[in-house]
């Protein structure tokens, strides 16, 4: 298992600064007959008060930071948490294999089930291999065969969304890439299974949206889901990366404003101070969730699916006006 370190978003630093007390002091009260108590208690107080401070009232541009947190569980931490018996397929059949996205059949509370996910790396020879987790063409047909196959075998889709976007590289112009997301939207607004789609971190661009045609889109409360990110949207309309913060505001990507917009379904709590801190809390409640909303899709038709499928996408940035 890859080493994870430390790491602290620059808001986050008063908190983790009590955090380094509280260690401190627990270590000077293991080795010394020194009662600390009274202090532990007070630090483990002050600590809790912090993290409301902090994360109580966070702005898009720091849920996008917090989005982003390499400590962050990834695509195959969910996979390893909620779901049994993966067993991983590789490769589109046309050009190569793309660690970028993973994808295979596991078990769901018992349920057989196609999962799909992008997935980053935790150091820089994973990110190579995963190539920071923006798929390349063969990434996404490699996910709509797998899509296709659990089609025909009547199974479940879960996709799980964490992507800066797909990869701009030239040999991926060369390959098509836009082609290969706009034939995924075309075959997963027909296909006749449940669908769901979990945002976990970064729902970047078309990148994302490339296996995020579904019949519900969940968002985890930190992430974010929008055409462009902020500093790329800072970088045209300001001419400067700088106002990535009022970008961010602007966008409205975070969770809360997509569910205003009827971009999202659902938000999923994370741990206060963000699912890094616990992942083992957020994969609890993200199972949870999965797992209600595949019985609900379950009991729906396949035509019912497809129909509801197609309305749900074509009436996103819809504008109605008042007649005259």
């Amino acid at each position: 298992m890859t080493q994870i370190k430390k790491h602290s978003l620059e808001f986050e630093k008063p908190l983790l600064d009590l955090e380094k007390q509280l260690e401190d002091l627990l270590q000077s009260s293991k080795d010394s007959d020194l009662d600390f108590s009274k202090e532990i208690k007070g630090i483990e107080r002050k600590i809790e008060q912090t993290k409301r401070e902090v994360y109580s009232d966070l702005t898009p541009w720091q849920k996008v930071q917090l989005s982003r947190h390499p400590n962050r569980p990834y695509a195959l931490d969910y996979v390893e948490r909620i779901f049994t018996g993966f067993e991983e397929f590789h490769g589109d059949r046309l050009f190569k294999d793309d660690a970028a996205i993973v994808g295979g059949v596991a078990e769901l509370d018992g349920r057989k089930v196609m999962v799909i996910g992008q997935q980053k790396g935790r150091n820089t020879e994973e990110n190579l291999k995963r190539n920071f987790g923006c798929p390349n063409p063969e990434g996404y047909r490699k996910a709509l065969r797998l899509m296709k196959m659990a089609d025909r075998f009547s199974l479940p889709i879960i996709s799980i969304i964490d992507t800066p976007g797909a990869f701009p590289g030239i040999g991926a112009e060369e390959r098509h890439v836009a082609e290969a997301i706009a034939v995924n939207l075309r075959e997963m607004a027909s296909l006749r299974v449940p669908i769901i789609a979990l945002v976990i971190g970064e729902g970047g661009s078309g990148g994302a949206l490339g296996v995020a045609l579904a019949d519900r889109v969940m968002i985890l409360e930190n992430a974010y889901y929008s055409v462009i990110s902020p500093e790329g949207c800072a970088a045209i309309l300001w001419k400067d990366r700088a106002f990535s913060s009022d970008a961010a505001e602007a966008l409205k990507l975070d969770a809360s404003e997509l569910l205003k917009l009827g971009i999202v379904d659902e938000i999923l709590p994370e741990p206060t101070g963000g699912a890094h801190r616990s992942w083992d809390e957020v994969a609890s409640t993200v199972g949870k969730s999965l797992s209600r909303e595949l019985s609900k899709l379950t009991k729906s038709k396949s035509e019912n699916l497809t129909s509801a499928r197609y309305e749900k996408f074509r009436s996103m940035g819809q504008f109605v006006t008042d007649s005259p």
